[in-house]
């Protein structure tokens, strides 16, 4: 879908974002999902064995290959927020690894799936269910629109007001996710 580095871009051109650091934020995006995906369907986790009709990376290549290259994945995403050839501001760099790395961790994406294998069996209330949405799918989501603001001259009432979009648009992504699952 490339929902993510669409948003990243979108944003970027909305405040009049910087390219170069645009791109890097876009495919950086892109790559934490897609190895979140890897993840997410290893054995230890919902454990599938298809993923848009083809067999998954640990069904194809065993599940220590895919460990590994979700594993890789996620690194390559913070080496590309972080070139050392001057595209991008040292500054900016950080901001924009800072943005992404709360959004996959504890407290986004990493956090709402460790909610979700502990929750499996047992219902959620909707404040759970709530925060787990949150984190798990609109965190990253949040992320890549804040992250293409980072890249322009954005502050006070609209990175709020680009922080509300991108948490509407998770909340929105995550209803359809769950539409088309039913």
């Amino acid at each position: 879908k490339r929902l993510r580095p669409l948003l990243v871009l979108a944003a970027s051109n909305a405040v009049g974002g910087v390219r170069a650091a645009a791109l890097r934020a876009a495919c950086a995006v892109e790559l934490i999902h897609a190895y979140s995906l890897v993840h997410d369907d290893l054995p230890c986790m919902d454990d599938d064995v298809l993923r848009r009709g083809k067999p998954t990376v640990h069904v194809r290549f065993g599940v220590a290959q895919a460990m590994l290259a979700g594993d890789a994945m996620q690194a390559l995403a913070f080496e590309v927020l972080t070139p050392d050839d001057g595209s991008v501001e040292p500054a900016l760099q950080a901001r924009l690894c800072a943005l992404l790395a709360r959004a996959a961790g504890g407290a986004g994406m990493a956090g709402g799936q460790a909610i979700d294998l502990a929750s499996v069996g047992r219902p959620l209330d909707e404040r759970a269910l709530s925060d787990m949405h949150r984190r798990k799918t609109g965190a990253l989501l949040r992320a890549s629109v804040l992250m293409g603001a980072a890249c322009g001259a954005t502050s006070g009432r609209g990175w709020r007001a680009l922080g509300d979009y991108g948490d509407a648009v998770g909340l929105a992504f995550q209803v359809v996710d769950d539409i088309l699952d039913v």
